[in-house]
């Protein structure tokens, strides 16, 4: 992919205060797995088109880059925070009483959670979000009753499953992805079978019946991950029963390795995302601290390039790798042009 050259300003290195970052020749970004590859993507060509060191990316998952972004301002302090959901009202609290007070939330775009297995292992090609939470909900309807989740194999609660053993591979707390897993899939299915209404209906409140309806047995038929999908993908390969969640962008481009599942009778796409037809799909997001614009060379430059049409548009490299273009990417570019904070601050 070749990238057109785009023409740079210097940043005017400015005097701030104690608490304020000071310069260093490199912008810090952290947090999610899902977002890592495509802030990989425009951290290599923002190196090479602009007269700015490459940004320095890491890993880690959403809450993990949150936690650092809000620990404070300053050269020690990250100045980008990657996350496949939106921040929380206690990180932004927590991130006010560290001193980091205006945050510029960029939407990126969309992507899709997968459940992918083997390509050689048996054929899961149909879910329901009622099939994922009677495979891993710590307590399911059985009979009428709320008990233990007794499920060994697939097919214990669905003859249309294998007959194999229970084990699936779920992104850590951590993660973002395990928020959206948790609310469009495992909250999703305990309300399809009914398990929430006979909570409810047996004494719990309707939050706690939720907090159990997102629960996940603890038995090993459910394995957190807290490393990237690279660990899943190892997980899988090395036990042909399992069954992982991925984002969409790293199921395409493993699609040698794994086959992936339906959910609600729909396969998951590009296309499939971007009309909301597939059922299981987020916004990707990352977070800028305004008080390191104007300080650290080349933080608004790059924050400016993410979300550029030639880059995160529909004909753009993060679209090739599996990123669903926003359709209110313009408004996002204004935003950053603007630098406009959260709350509507700029």
């Amino acid at each position: 992919m070749s990238f057109v050259k785009l023409t740079t300003s210097a940043l005017a290195i400015s005097a701030v205060a104690a608490t304020a970052a000071v310069a260093r020749d490199q912008v810090q970004v952290a947090g999610s797995s899902t977002v890592l590859p495509y802030a990989s993507i425009v951290a290599e060509a923002f190196g090479e088109n602009f007269d700015f060191p490459a940004p320095v990316v890491e890993s880690g998952g959403s809450s993990s880059g949150l936690k650092r972004f809000c620990e404070g301002v300053g050269e020690n302090t990250i100045d980008v925070a990657n996350a496949s959901r939106k921040i929380r009202d206690k990180e932004i609290k927590a991130c006010a009483e560290a001193g980091v007070t205006d945050i510029i939330e960029v939407r990126i775009g969309y992507d899709g959670i997968v459940f992918a297995s083997q390509i050689d292992g048996p054929a899961y090609t149909a879910f329901q979000p009622s099939d994922i939470f009677n495979a891993l909900g710590s307590k399911v309807l059985v009979d009428g009753a709320i008990v233990d989740n007794p499920h060994q194999q697939w097919a214990d609660f669905n003859g249309d499953l294998p007959a194999t053993d229970i084990v699936a591979f779920i992104p850590g707390t951590k993660h973002g992805t395990r928020e959206v897993f948790e609310d469009k899939v495992l909250l999703e299915g305990c309300e399809a079978t009914g398990a929430m209404e006979a909570m409810i209906a047996s004494g719990m409140s309707e939050d706690d019946a939720e907090d159990t309806c997102i629960d996940v047995r603890q038995d090993g038929k459910s394995v957190d991950i807290d490393g990237d999908y690279t660990e899943t993908l190892a997980r899988i390969d090395a036990n042909p029963n399992g069954i992982g969640i991925f984002g969409l962008a790293f199921y395409e481009n493993n699609t040698d390795k794994l086959k992936v599942a339906t959910m609600g009778g729909v396969a998951p796409s590009t296309e499939t995302i971007s009309t909301g037809e597939y059922p299981v799909s987020r916004p990707l997001f990352f977070y800028v601290k305004k008080a390191h614009i104007g300080v650290i060379p080349g933080l608004k430059e790059y924050a400016s390039f993410f979300v550029a049409d030639e880059i995160a548009g529909s004909d753009g490299p993060l679209a090739q790798y599996g990123l669903v273009s926003d359709p209110e990417l313009s408004a996002t570019q204004d935003a950053v042009a603007n630098e406009a904070t959260m709350g509507g601050g700029s």
